[in-house]
């Protein structure tokens, strides 16, 4: 629900995307991000890090609530990826500048495609509480200067075993797939525990699960907001408590991505350019109506060239 990073002084990232061959365990605490000025509300920023820039295609995710809050994201720019909008409570008036303009409740999944450059904003419907999680799916090289699309899917398909039923949102799980578009092999669901349970995995994907609520996965206790990367190799994955989490995985993605502030792209230049269009009202975004020109400036680009962070 919170379509956007708006960090004002965003970390410089550039993801190089080589996964570790077989399983491992290491798990990744968040960190706290206030979004949108001195009354923000408050994010956990989960990816990317340092020692963790991918999962996939998956390149960001921030988990937030529940909290008594008040959602206001102005319009704001996004290029080279799709935003996954995942709302566990509270509901969000989403516009864009394809001409979008809908609510996104919880069960809901809010799918926009950015490709060559979109811009939209995020509104909640009142005070109250809010809780959900807010991804991004890098895209492939090819597919990154696409057109921009928008999709919204209220009615998603259920993978259940014993002890976990899972809503995939994006992908496909244990023979269940998502009808949402996805541009690389992944994978995407929200986990709801009652007990010990066995997801199935693609042993050549790598894969991670973020504690929603506490859980135990592999044997490893993870607490609540953290993220455990699982690494490749395993056809299968045990988990237990009673709660909420998140399976994330997909085929390891080639291409070393740079990413800073809203853009996601494959060099420094391509970064600039897309700044310098946002700053400058390019048509390239569009607009979103509703605002009366309101926008979200882009922060200053660091003082240096942006260079790689590579998977330790």
């Amino acid at each position: 629900m919170t379509q956007g990073n708006l960090d004002t002084s965003p970390d410089v990232t550039v993801c190089h995307s080589e996964a570790d061959d077989h399983a491992v365990t290491e798990l990744f605490a968040p960190r706290a991000v206030p979004l949108g000025g001195l009354r923000a509300m408050q994010v956990d920023r989960v990816m990317p890090q340092r020692g963790l820039p991918t999962v996939g295609a998956w390149c960001f995710l921030d988990s937030f609530g529940p909290q008594e809050a008040r959602m206001q994201v102005l319009p704001h720019p996004h290029t080279g990826l799709q935003t996954v909008t995942w709302p566990l409570a509270g509901e969000i008036h989403h516009r864009d500048s394809l001409g979008s303009d809908v609510l996104v409740r919880p069960g809901q999944l809010n799918l926009m495609t950015a490709g060559r450059g979109v811009a939209h904003s995020e509104i909640s419907m009142s005070s109250g509480q809010l809780q959900g999680l807010q991804l991004w799916v890098a895209l492939p090289e090819d597919r990154a200067v696409m057109a921009p699309d928008f999709e919204q899917h209220v009615s998603l398909p259920v993978f259940a075993a014993p002890g976990v039923t899972a809503t995939v949102l994006m992908g496909s799980l244990g023979g269940v797939t998502s009808p949402a578009t996805t541009h690389t092999p992944i994978v995407g669901a929200d986990l709801v525990l009652d007990g010990p349970a066995v997801l199935p995995l693609r042993p050549d994907h790598e894969h991670a699960v973020l504690a929603i609520d506490p859980v135990v996965v592999a044997d490893t206790d993870v607490p609540r907001g953290h993220l455990l990367y699982l690494g490749t190799g395993r056809a299968e994955v045990r988990l237990a408590g009673e709660g909420r989490a998140f399976l994330l995985g997909g085929e390891p993605f080639p291409d070393e991505l740079v990413m800073w502030w809203n853009f996601v792209g494959r060099s420094h230049e391509e970064i600039v350019t897309a700044r310098e269009a946002w700053q400058a009202a390019d048509p390239l975004f569009g607009e979103v109506a509703g605002h009366d020109g309101a926008r979200i400036p882009a922060p200053d680009l660091p003082g240096i060239r942006l260079a790689p962070r590579r998977r330790r």
